[in-house]
């Protein structure tokens, strides 16, 4: 079915819960389902068949050696899935249901499908804390492969509005549960066989937070190659060319401001690096829909999620 208006569902109040039963329905006989977390809305899948997951990579356009996160109920299921050590339980014990995906050693017989790991021998899991994909999950009983709700390497969708611009009839049903609140994608922590761990992507839960209770990275950055997502050189794009830490427009660029750099849009008025990881991707996606052929984006301070919004920026201007 196309992912017109009246194919997206709301899902609050009254109207949840038969928006979640036919999502679910939509889910187990292997479609797809845009729907809200509280980073941004991801392209979730039944994640124990091919064809499922193939529906996902086809949807985006999205390269197949770029793997996808799984998203479970809880630590019961994620431990169905993937070994769980010592370090990976004291984060699940701190940060889940949460912002925060674990790439971990795959389970011989776990029962996901080979393409969510795109070949490697781990796989990304998280368990979320929205209230709408955490009922989808227990309405499914499954694991749910969701990557980012967007055509591949453009910019990330924190309302449904966004997702059906970008996926049209590529996706078979999109339940809007409003804004996503963190707007940032989630924090991808590798745990490695010896004890050791690396953040892969930066997010809302900052290194400086998971350094506080693991101690010190033993990685100074990520191994070569694709591990999780998010780690493409060129991704987060507006589709133009993204001029980055200027102090003002020129008069062909679309400015995003930030604290006393005004614009034509601001991440945060105030220089709250929050508020400006909760509004980045709306400002991109009206940066994309302006008619200046350029975009110029204000500087964030690369402290705290700073480095996260940071990260997305080099990447949507690489």
């Amino acid at each position: 079915m196309p992912a017109t208006k009246s194919n997206c569902l709301l899902a609050q109040g009254a109207l949840l819960e038969p928006a979640i039963a036919r999502a679910a329905e939509v889910i187990r006989a292997g479609g797809t389902v845009g729907v809200p977390t509280e980073t941004v809305y991801g392209l979730a899948a039944r994640a124990d068949r091919d064809d499922a997951v193939a529906a996902i990579y086809r949807a985006k356009g999205r390269p197949d050696f770029n793997p996808l996160i799984v998203h479970v109920a809880d630590r019961a299921q994620a431990a169905r899935l993937a070994h769980l050590d010592a370090v990976a339980q004291i984060l699940v014990d701190r940060f889940w249901p949460g912002p925060l995906t674990l790439v971990v050693p795959r389970r011989d017989d776990a029962r996901l499908s080979a393409a969510v790991s795109a070949g490697l021998p781990t796989v990304a899991l998280r368990c979320p804390a929205h209230p709408v994909m955490r009922a989808l999950i227990a309405a499914t009983g499954l694991p749910l492969a969701a990557p980012s709700a967007n055509r591949s390497g453009a910019v990330s969708p924190t309302r449904a509005a966004h997702v059906v611009a970008s996926l049209g009839d590529r996706v078979d049903l999109v339940l809007d549960g409003g804004d996503c609140a963190q707007g940032l994608e989630s924090t991808i922590v590798a745990v490695r066989p010896d004890g050791g761990w690396t953040v892969l992507r930066p997010g809302p839960i900052t290194h400086a937070e998971i350094a506080g209770l693991l101690g010190t990275d033993t990685e100074i950055s990520a191994r070569g190659g694709i591990e999780a997502p998010g780690q493409l050189a060129s991704h987060y794009a507006p589709g133009k060319p993204v001029r980055l830490h200027a102090d003002a427009p020129a008069a062909d660029e679309f400015m995003i401001g930030f604290g006393p750099v005004a614009g034509h849009v601001t991440l945060s008025a105030t220089g709250d690096p929050a508020e400006a990881a909760a509004r980045l991707y709306a400002c991109l996606h009206a940066a994309a829909a302006a008619a200046q052929p350029r975009v110029a984006i204000a500087g964030v301070p690369d402290i705290g999620i700073g480095e996260a919004i940071n990260d997305r920026l080099r990447r949507s201007a690489a």
